[in-house]
């Protein structure tokens, strides 16, 4: 996937996803909001990484523990960042394809990334 079209994605969903983490936030409050949007915790990922973190986990590039480490965060952010985000890549018609790869820890990433950059890129690094 390019970066255009991750961004792409991510724009498409970000509308919805801020929507259903309102609507879950307000289920869980029990109410409207008592403070004022933007107090409060931030959110460990922005949509563009919940949106690669769950195609990433979908393509079964490896365990969730290890994407979790991909973006330093714990199991359980990518686990509900994949429950938010897989719905609304299905109703979007958003299909993942078949894994060319899979990695168990995120040395295993750095090698594949190192032997498949163009010599040109490398130069640059």
């Amino acid at each position: 996937m390019t970066e255009q079209a991750l961004d792409a994605l991510a724009d498409q969903l970000s509308e919805k996803l801020d929507e259903l983490r309102e609507h879950g936030r307000s289920q869980q409050r029990g109410g409207d909001r008592i403070r004022a949007r933007g107090a409060g915790a931030k959110d460990k990922l922005t949509t563009a990484d919940r949106v690669l973190a769950t195609v990433l986990y979908l393509r079964k590039l490896g365990p969730r523990d290890l994407i979790a480490q991909l973006f330093g965060v714990k199991g359980s952010t990518i686990t509900r960042a994949v429950q938010q985000v897989q719905p609304l890549l299905a109703e979007h018609g958003y299909t993942v394809p078949p894994p060319t790869a899979r990695f168990r820890t995120p040395a295993d990433v750095t090698a594949f990334l190192a032997n498949s950059m163009p010599t040109e890129i490398k130069s640059a690094c």
